[in-house]
């Protein structure tokens, strides 16, 4: 059993803090919000996260999670420490590290004996190099440099919102770039009941474990943007990219994952990190021209996207009201970070829509100030058949459970006009055309 405190109480720490407690382990976890803090004492986990709610209330009764605003005491009283802020892009596509210094910063002004620190927080190369600098500079201020040993340990996090604690729980491995054996030590006590699983341990030096994370992204990115450049030849060509993607995902050496055609991806992970990788290559003299590309790539389909939805309205919108179903950048999360839906609904206000009738089942509060740029073309609808009402068109654009299984009878009775965009390919073309409607979909 571990004494961990955790910095940062955002998706990455709220998750990782509870699951750790989860495995047995004694959590604190630290924010200097302190109205999170007070809303997770109380049980209310200011996110959406499909089940992490049962999670932090299971352990907070069992005494093993506990929350506070008083990072010396956490740091003090716990001789492992993750870093779990926020690494926000910069204006140059770097991740902004301000957030990780001043944590490791503080970290430094209030160990007192041996501590490991742990990089929990999705960071560029050579992060783990800062950290360690920036405490040996506090720990020097204090006088205390060669009494106060530390390790600096890279942990990255591999969650994807909407189902965030299955995979801390039931990872595919966990990586951990450390440099002592001491610290591996303390890292696989911290992780024993994965261990005690077999669950595959990845154990590197820092740099290549901070280059895990972004290179895993980045791949992923890039199945992406080929599926849906090659969605689009298919569109061009009289090709199905539903079977194509099937038959390109049966082979074992590709896998068919992530071959799935859409508006382009969105999310608080994918966009980050690519201009991240791609800002390091850059700043290494090695560009990565197929990560560069796939950021241009991923941009051009969400303005495709626009396009496809005017020509299917006769080339004009003006005047128009359009139905959008689904806001969030996938299902289960209200993350409408750089969603395909802000491009969407903004250039749809743009190209003269009078009226955008929007709907999800978690990301309204996120989309009021999201989209305020066009809030007066915008209509809060109650549901999905209340955003449908009276449109001209519908729109889906986030494959929410219901939205996989609306009554397209009742559809096309709602509907004022008969155009149904599935930029999701969550329906077949013959059972939309045959409620009536004219269907659009990605690579059909």
């Amino acid at each position: 059993m571990a004494h961990v405190a955790i910095i940062g109480t955002g998706y990455v720490g709220s998750v990782s803090g509870a699951c750790l407690a989860d495995f047995g382990n004694h959590v604190m976890c630290v924010d200097n919000n302190a109205g999170k803090i007070e809303a997770l004492k109380q049980g209310k986990i200011p996110l959406f996260e499909p089940g992490l709610d049962v999670v932090v209330k299971r352990n907070v009764r069992a005494g093993r999670l506990s929350f506070t605003t008083d990072l010396g005491a956490a740091v003090k009283a716990n001789p492992i420490v993750f870093i779990a802020v926020g690494t926000p892009p910069a204006e140059d596509g770097s991740a902004d590290l301000r957030y990780v210094e001043e944590a490791a910063r503080a970290i430094a002004r209030f160990i007192e004996r041996y501590t490991v620190i742990v990089d929990k927080s999705t960071v560029p190369v050579g992060t783990g190099r800062l950290v360690t600098r920036w405490v040996s500079d506090e720990l020097e201020k204090r006088g205390v440099r060669e009494t106060i040993p530390f390790d600096v340990v890279s942990n990255p996090e591999f969650l994807r919102e909407g189902s965030a604690v299955y995979d801390f729980t039931h990872p595919d491995r966990v990586v951990i770039g450390v440099e002592s054996e001491k610290a591996r030590d303390i890292m696989k006590e911290v992780y024993r009941a994965l261990y005690l699983n077999e669950t595959p341990f990845i154990e590197t030096n820092l740099e290549s474990a901070e280059l895990i994370k972004y290179a895993s992204n980045a791949f992923l990115a890039v199945k992406i943007a080929f599926i849906n450049e090659v969605a689009n030849l298919c569109e061009k060509t009289n090709a199905n990219i539903e079977d194509v993607a099937k038959a390109i995902g049966r082979d074992r050496r590709i896998g068919s994952k992530f071959l799935h055609p859409g508006p382009g991806y969105g999310g608080s992970c994918f966009p980050k990190d690519t201009r991240a990788l791609a800002r390091t290559g850059r700043d290494y003299g090695e560009p990565l021209s197929i990560i560069e590309t796939t950021i241009q790539s991923n941009e051009a389909q969400k303005a495709r996207m626009i396009d496809k939805i005017a020509a299917g309205m006769n080339g004009s919108l003006a005047g128009k009201t359009i139905a959008i179903l689904g806001l969030a950048f996938k299902p289960n999360t209200d993350d409408m970070r750089e969603a395909a839906s802000l491009t969407i609904c903004e250039g749809l206000a743009q190209r003269g829509a009078a009226s955008l009738r929007v709907w999800d089942p978690a990301a309204m509060n996120e989309a009021a100030w999201r989209l305020a740029p066009i809030k007066d073309r915008l209509v809060f609808a109650a549901d999905e058949y209340n955003a449908i009402a009276g449109a001209d068109a519908l729109v889906l654009l986030t494959e929410w459970n219901q939205i996989r299984a609306l009554d397209l009878d009742k559809v096309k009775t709602l509907l004022k006009g008969d155009a149904f965009f599935d930029l999701r390919d969550i329906y077949k073309r013959r059972e939309v055309e045959a409620a009536g409607l004219r269907y659009f979909g990605v690579g059909k």
